[in-house]
């Protein structure tokens, strides 16, 4: 296994995560990411059920994750004049989890915890700046595959191709030979994120979220660096032709002032502080936006190549994303090297393990969206009403109705356990 060569398209959270188990069994790992550095900003993601567990099998990396927790420890969702209908804080059981997650962290905290990790590592080199132009699959089925790159790097043939460069991944495309957003299914839901200089919690460390009528969303929560990190969403289930969600499309085509400009209008008057946080929105120098979606390729390999976390299996509003990353990572390298230098069985492999979890994971709460962004008033005074139920009961079969698969304990899944070279 010494001799295997692995290209990982991608170095946030899922592609050094595969880059660090790849290692691990012996191979040779180029990792490449289009940005000219690692991207560190980002919204808050979650590790929960099999991500934990991969999570605690990786020296050091809950240490790590631990010492960069997000400081907010519950939310309330508040109705125009801030009364709390609520809050929902941590169960206290990293092993079965509410909401709010024990393991809470910036997006940008975690690819930097996993890149750290990996840098130095004798079998793992990183460039950045560089993109996949093609992928020529073998003449013979056990060759390598030779990838042509976009910037200036020598195309090279590899003995294996990972794409981990998320939901919009143009290497998929490439790779299956398909359109850029063909398996993507729009979950019609938006959300755009930034921070604020101000502190519009008081010092406290529970965020607040608010609903407007038709499916507008504000979350407010603390910050490591003081002030508050901002979100700002909308669903539309049944969007109209030239509706919130085209809207938003065409404005993230035009860039970030467009984006901005089409968040303030949806939000502007919709009560409570979304005018404040509009007013600082347009300052905010770290904004920028992605439409929820579900990606649900009908296989996650061709050839010598594949897909691990959301540019094979994106969960949507499903709140498991950076645990499926996590999850694939260690699968993917566990049944390469269980089987050697049989990659067309160590792919059935893969697909065989991760298929049970993604249809668990990618399954939607029943009550979404009518529950997380209700379309009317009398909706928004029903789910706050039954939230602060649910807050005052605990109940767990409550939670797992409401939230779903990001509620189930961790003890549920057991992943197979793999000998490693390194």
């Amino acid at each position: 296994m010494s001799n295997l060569r692995c290209l990982v398209v991608g170095a946030s959270i899922a592609g050094p995560a595969t880059a660090y188990w790849l290692a691990k069994t012996g191979a040779k790992v180029t990792v490449i990411e289009r940005f000219p550095q690692l991207r560190t900003n980002g919204q808050n993601v979650d590790i929960r059920t099999t991500g934990v567990s991969v999570m605690r099998m990786i020296p050091g990396m809950e240490e790590a994750v631990r010492a960069n927790l997000q400081p907010m420890h519950g939310f309330s969702l508040v109705r125009d004049d801030g009364y709390s209908y609520g809050t929902m804080k941590p169960s206290g059981d990293p092993n079965r989890q509410s909401l709010i997650s024990e393991y809470e962290i910036l997006r940008g905290d975690l690819s930097r915890i996993l890149y750290d990790m990996t840098k130095d590592h004798k079998s793992i080199n990183y460039i950045f700046g560089e993109q996949v132009a093609s992928i020529r699959q073998p003449e013979i089925s056990d060759g390598p595959v030779r990838v042509e790159f976009m910037n200036g790097t020598p195309s090279a043939e590899y003995d294996l191709v990972v794409a981990c460069d998320g939901a919009t991944s143009r290497t998929r495309a490439i790779g299956l030979g398909c359109g850029k957003r063909d398996y993507v299914h729009s979950m019609n839901a938006w959300a755009t994120f930034f921070s604020v200089k101000e502190d519009l919690l008081g010092g406290s460390s529970i965020g607040h979220a608010y609903s407007s009528v038709n499916g507008r969303v504000t979350g407010v929560g603390p910050s490591q660096s003081g002030g508050n990190l901002i979100t700002m969403m909308g669903v539309s289930p049944n969007d109209a032709e030239n509706g919130p969600m085209t809207q938003f499309r065409e404005a993230n085509k035009l860039g970030t002032d467009a984006l901005k400009t089409f968040v303030a209008q949806q939000f502007q008057g919709a009560g409570w502080r979304c005018d404040e946080i509009v007013q600082s929105m347009m300052k905010a120098e770290d904004f920028y936006g992605s439409e929820w979606v579900q990606v649900k390729p009908p296989t996650l390999s061709k050839g010598r190549f594949v897909m691990v976390g959301d540019a094979g299996y994106a969960p949507g509003p499903t709140g498991t994303g950076t645990s499926l990353a996590l999850t694939g990572a260690y699968l993917l390298a566990g049944e390469v090297g269980k089987h050697g230098g049989d990659l067309t069985a160590a792919l059935r492999g893969y697909e065989g393990q991760i298929r049970p979890l993604i249809e668990t994971m990618q399954k939607v709460p029943p009550l979404f969206p009518g529950m997380f962004a209700p379309q009317t008033a009398w909706g928004i005074w029903v789910r706050n009403t039954i939230f602060g139920f649910v807050c005052w009961s605990r109940l767990p079969s409550l939670l797992n109705v409401l939230f779903g698969a990001a509620s189930t304990s961790s003890d549920e899944y057991k992943l197979p356990e793999y000998r490693w070279v390194n």
